[in-house]
Formats: structure tokens, C-alpha cells, sequence
């Protein structure tokens, strides 16, 4: 059966809008054009086509975490978001370091999954050790301990040397331990303010200093999660200069937020890395528009609502994001005239998935219909009450958006329905 999406609008190069009908059949794009025909057709009402939107940084908490999210529940919260692709993240229970458990949660995804999702391996057995997995007999697309930083620099440069001989990616959640000194938010202003012990910048950016200097000594593919600071962004921009094979991504939060946003001792605020200072937030955005950070990606961390109700000490870190994603950049950055609409769906599509050369449509005939249709027009209020999510953990509640995504299409099958 040919489905036809009818009067929707697509980017045209210059960041101007044109409307057309787009073909679909048997999971494929066969034809793009105008008062196109089919047994199904789907009138988009004016509707942005996008390619699928494309998130390298989920955790699903499936096994282990299941009262927070599943592959399933996830999958289907992405869908809403846009997102036909995804990477999930290893700090699982087990934790997938062997072959067979790796398998195991292939087979979950199989099952439950409606969208694409990927799953990462851990650089080392349980991802507090020094102990490397066997990555050549696991053979995930890459391999992170995002939850933990790699404290050694041994143990980065063997997992390193070992990630470039099978031309994997190393994806890296940097934290140095030895400077965390107990803290739950940015050592800055706010900190200060509400008595909370801070997470300095150099938590994070000594790490990467490092890393991008064995990766220079390995070739490795470097890639970094959620870059929070502006010492940060120098040093990736020092790595990419002296030709380092490094990426980076960023989340929408540190974008959007920096830590005065924080009202008070309140966990929904509280992320790992934690909102910083104005000028990371302004280095951040600026990295994005040069190019220093390539993409982004959402860090969603669900978590339940008992677990965040015990303030910045005792809550554990993380927000959700990937229902709302698209909605709050294009609110706060596209509709500002920051980004245009075509550098935004970019960073969220096709960019991370070249990157990590992962599947999503380039609305072209031929291609996979992996897309999503936004409503750009038509503002509405985040209600924390509708996600799909099993969590909730958001800052952003209550918060007028637009962009709301009204359907999303995996492989030509639709997976969410605004009006259904």
C-alpha cells in the first residue's frame, strides 16, 4: 500500500519552506512532489517534515531500573519526541560486558522497541573497573561507561588503542573522581547561595584535555558527551585544530539553562554534569554555531518522582528530555533567530547520524521513511502528566512551547499519532 503524506513543508536549501507530497511504500520514499496519489493519504495541515530526529545519548534502564523506563516505554516516548533512532546507554543492571549479556538486551530491543535503538558496551566490566571488556567478541557500533568517568589513563589508552584496531568509537562521560569532592551542582553563584557543595569545571574539562591526547596517540574516535563548560570547548577546539579525530555533543538543558535558573533546592534541576555558569551556557551555544560541538543529543535520565523529591544532597542526577527536545530549541533558539530551522534539524538528525553512521531519511526518493512532522505554528504547554516516559523528572513543566511533533514515521510505519 502506497501511503502519501500530503501538504506537508520540507526545508529547501537557503532555509527556505516548500510544500509537497511525499510517497511512501514499503518502508521506502518513492516519490516527492505535488497532488501526488495513493490508497492512504495523510494530509499534514502545513506540517515540518524532518528527517527522523537522531539521539545518541538515552538511557532506557532496562534490566535492572525498570520502574524508571523500559525499551519499551522509551522507544515510544522517543517516537513522540520525533526521534526514529536512538543509543542507549550501558549502566544497566546487569551491565552488558559480556557477549551473552549484550545479547540479552539485544533481544529486549527486538521485542519492545518501536523506533531504532542501539545499545552501547561498556570500556570496562562493570564500568567501575579497570578490567577492558572484550570488545571484538561483544562487536557493539560503541562503547562508553557513560554514568562514570575512565579514571586511568592506562586504562583509556588500552581502551583506546583496542576501540581504533576495530574502528569503534570511544564515547566518553568525563569526570575525574578526585575532584568531585562530594559536590551536586556547579561551583559558581547558585551553589554558594543555597549552601551546596559545587562540581567544578575541571571535573570535566581535565578529563577531556587528557583523552583528546590519547586519542591523538591512538587515532581512535573520540567522541564527547554532554559538554558542559567553556574550558571544555577549548580544549576539543585545540584537539579538532591539531587534527584529533574528536566529536562532541551537547544537551539541550545546558543550552537552554545556566545554573541561576535554578530556583532552590529542587532535583529537578539537578544533572550530571549540572548547569554551569553564563559563559559556559554562551560557550556552549557558540561551539554549536562554529562547529567545535558537532551535534545534540538529550542525556534523558529518567528517574521516579520519589527519588527526586529528596532535594539536590539526596536525589540522583539526571532530567528527561526527549518528548520535548525539538519543542524547546525551536522555541528558544529558532523562533529567537539564534539558529535557523535548518541548522537545528541538522544538529538532530542527519549530523549525529553521519557521525555514528546511524540510519535516518535525507528525504531524497530512495530513502528510509524515518521522519517526523512538527507543528511550528501552534503553541502548548509541556504537561509533565502527558509523557510517555515512565518519569517525569523535568525542569521545563508548564513551560509554552511550539513545535509540538504531530507524527513520526519508523521504516514507513507510523509510530506516534499527536491525534490518535
Amino acid at each position: 500500500m502506497t501511503t502519501i503524506l500530503k501538504n506537508g513543508k520540507r526545508i529547501t536549501a537557503g532555509n527556505t519552506l516548500e510544500t509537497v507530497d511525499i510517497a511512501i511504500e514499503n518502508g521506502v520514499i518513492t516519490a516527492i512532489g505535488t497532488d501526488l496519489k495513493g490508497e492512504n493519504e495523510i494530509d499534514l495541515a502545513g506540517g515540518l517534515i524532518t528527517p527522523g530526529l537522531v539521539d545518541v545519548h538515552v538511557h532506557f534502564r532496562e534490566p535492572g531500573f525498570t520502574d524508571k523506563e523500559t525499551i519499551a516505554s522509551g522507544s515510544r516516548a522517543a517516537a513522540r519526541g520525533g526521534y526514529t533512532t536512538v543509543c542507549a546507554m550501558p549502566n544497566t543492571n546487569p551491565v552488558p560486558d559480556t557477549k551473552e549479556r549484550y545479547n540479552e538486551i539485544e533481544a529486549l530491543i527486538a521485542k519492545d522497541a518501536v523506533i531504532n535503538v542501539h545499545h552501547y558496551a561498556p570500556i570496562t566490566k562493570g564500568l567501575k573497573s579497570d578490567e577492558l571488556v572484550d570488545m571484538a567478541a561483544i562487536n557493539a557500533f560503541a562503547y562508553t561507561n557513560d554514568g562514570v568517568g575512565v579514571q586511568t589513563a592506562g586504562v583509556m589508552y588500552q581502551a583506546m588503542k583496542e576501540a581504533a584496531r576495530l574502528n569503534k568509537p570511544i564515547v566518553a562521560h568525563t569526570e575525574d573522581d578526585s575532584l568531585l569532592y562530594g559536590g551536586v551542582m556547579h561551583e559558581g553563584i547558585k551553589n554558594k547561595e543555597l549552601g551546596l557543595p559545587g562540581i567544578m569545571g575541571i571535573v570535566e574539562s581535565s578529563q577531556i584535555a587528557r583523552d583528546i591526547l590519547i586519542a591523538k596517540e591512538t587515532g581512535v574516535h573520540y567522541h564527547v558527551c554532554h559538554v558542559s563548560s567553556k574550558e571544555s570547548v577549548e580544549a576539543i577546539r585545540h584537539g579538532k585544530q591539531q587534527g584529533v579525530k574528536v566529536t562532541a555533543e551537547v544537551s539541550p538543558h545546558h543550552l537552554i539553562l545556566n545554573e541561576m535558573a535554578i530556583p532552590e533546592d529542587d532535583a529537578t534541576y539537578k544533572m550530571n554534569p549540572p548547569l554551569r555558569g553564563e559563559a559556559d551556557q554562551e560557550a556552549l551555544i557558540a561551539a554549536l554555531l562554529d562547529g567545535t560541538i558537532d551535534f545534540i543529543a538529550t542525556d534523558h535520565a529518567p528517574h521516579t518522582e520519589a527519588e527526586k523529591a529528596n532535594g539536590f544532597v539526596g536525589s540522583p542526577f539526571g532530567i528527561v528530555g526527549i518528548e520535548t527536545a525539538f519543542a524547546l530549541l525551536y522555541t528558544h533558539f529558532v523562533k529567537t533567530g539564534q539558529f535557523t530551522l535548518e541548522f537545528l534539524v541538522e544538529r538532530m538528525s542527519t549530523l549525529p547520524a553521519d557521525v555514528f553512521q546511524l540510519t535516518t531519511s535525507d528525504l531524497t526518493v530512495g530513502s528510509v521513511a524515518d521522519l517526523a512532522v512538527f507543528d511550528l505554528e501552534t503553541a502548548y504547554t509541556i504537561d509533565k502528566a502527558d509523557y510517555l516516559s515512565k518519569s517525569s523528572n523535568t525542569p521545563f513543566n508548564g513551560q509554552t512551547v511550539y513545535g509540538m511533533c504531530q507524527l513520526t514515521l519508523h521504516q514507513g510505519t507510523i509510530v506516534w499519532n499527536a491525534h490518535k
